[in-house]
């Protein structure tokens, strides 16, 4: 149904934009047709900062992925990340008409769309309402309701909410680059899409995606997600660190950091030293690794002990069979995986987002770095999946119940009680004819 169909992800990052076009081929696997990607100086920390720049660098990126890919592009997924990302349980429930009717995927809709209606704080907006647990009267536990009997329909659900101005500054940016936006989705769900398995989110598993700005967190159990949070430190505070430290230029310190960077002190030499250029007329300088493992190992201990804290925290840090699994730009940092198992005693892997990919045109996108660009592309894929099924089901209903789409017409509101009292007087009818 969607091999023809061709989805756009946009993820507008703190160090980069990246937009990646692609398609699923015959095996269900997505073929990467096109990527383009662009310096995002626009952006700190997840928000949009800059207007222009933001909306020149999303023109760049986008431009690049449409010639790669050789379509016009004109609506895409974006991501959603940053501080101001919060989220909350909140219980809902609704009263049914009659016991005797079936649950229908419309009262787990309603009820599900009465969320979207509760009280949160001023200037933040709903992105996400997630079922966690159903509740058919009194019953708990319940993984899907539809079928069953019952007058009472509750559910626990996992709402997360965004600052409006976030959102509206980001929509702004995407009109103003002449693109529209089909869905506006929260990253850590994106990357997971990418990165995690059914079986680790069924068994239980912490995301950790250390992007440039922020790290975010979200964990998994019996394959719903339970938790999501924001760190608001990601690989760019750690290249601020080297460069405070070493006293380099910026560019030198992010080099330094992705070329010999350790996040393990114990694991650098030594007697190893590396010798940059000096600045004008100057000497170079030589730094040893051993002091730039010491500076890195410094922060991400900070890092990891506020993600360990989230996990703790959220109540399922002895539930998570799956570890955890680092991905993002910052999971590319040399002993990374050996610091978090040595700091959480939790078993961790780095994430790479080649499960879903098939054969494609750009190799590039199995990094950990555009695990979330790859995510935007995977949920855009099953929106129009859902999307599909519900079309389905509603054409299957609509054939074998009888005038579901005009029950409430007045037509069929004065045939159905006719047809009653006719009932009546029948039965009525019958029952003097024994006597």
């Amino acid at each position: 149904m969607t091999q023809d169909k061709i989805v756009v992800g946009l993820d507008i990052g703190t160090t980069k934009i990246c937009a990646i076009a692609g398609r699923k081929n015959e095996y269900g696997k997505l073929e990467v047709l096109g990527m383009g990607k662009a310096v995002s100086d626009g952006v700190i920390r997840g928000i949009v900062t800059n207007i222009d720049k933001t909306i020149n660098a999303i023109e760049k990126a986008v431009a690049e992925a449409e010639n790669q890919a050789g379509i016009d592009i004109r609506v895409i997924n974006v991501g959603i990340a940053g501080q101001h990302i919060k989220s909350s349980i909140h219980h809902g429930g609704i009263t049914r008409d009659s016991n005797d009717d079936e649950i229908t995927i419309e009262d787990v809709n309603r009820l599900t769309n009465d969320m979207y209606r509760i009280v949160i704080p001023p200037g933040s907006e709903i992105i996400h309402v997630m079922p966690q647990d159903y509740i058919v009267d009194y019953e708990d536990g319940i993984k899907d309701p539809v079928g069953m009997s019952g007058v009472k329909l509750e559910a626990d659900f996992h709402v997360i909410t965004a600052q409006t101005n976030a959102i509206s500054n980001v929509n702004k940016c995407v009109r103003r680059a002449n693109l529209e936006i089909e869905n506006l989705i929260l990253e850590p769900l994106a990357s997971s899409l990418a990165v995690l398995s059914n079986e680790e989110k069924e068994a239980g598993v912490c995301l950790v995606d250390i992007g440039g700005g922020t790290t975010d967190i979200a964990i998994f159990y019996d394959n719903i997600i339970r938790h999501t949070a924001v760190v608001p430190f990601g690989g760019n505070i750690i290249t601020t660190d080297i460069k405070q430290g070493c006293m380099v230029m910026q560019h030198q310190a992010e080099l330094l950091k992705t070329k010999f960077g350790k996040a393990i002190a114990e694991e650098a030499n030594p007697n190893e030293i590396v010798s940059i250029p000096g600045l004008r007329n100057r000497p170079p300088k030589e730094i040893s690794i051993k002091n730039l493992a010491h500076i890195i190992e410094a922060r991400m201990e900070e890092i990891i002990e506020l993600i360990h804290t989230e996990v703790i925290t959220s109540g399922f840090e002895n539930k998570l069979a799956g570890g955890i699994v680092v991905t993002g730009g910052g999971s590319q940092l040399s002993c990374v995986k050996q610091l978090f198992e040595y700091m959480t005693g939790m078993d961790a892997r780095v994430g790479y987002p080649n499960e879903h990919l098939g054969k494609g045109k750009v190799d590039m996108v199995k990094s950990p770095m555009y695990a979330t660009s790859v995510g935007l592309v995977l949920s855009g894929f099953r929106a129009i999946d859902e999307r599909e099924n519900r079309y389905q089901e509603a054409q299957a209903s609509g054939s074998h119940t009888r005038g579901t789409k005009k029950e409430g017409t007045g037509n069929d509101f004065f045939k159905r009680i006719l047809d009653k009292t006719r009932g009546l007087l029948i039965d009525d009818f019958d029952d003097k004819e024994d006597y």
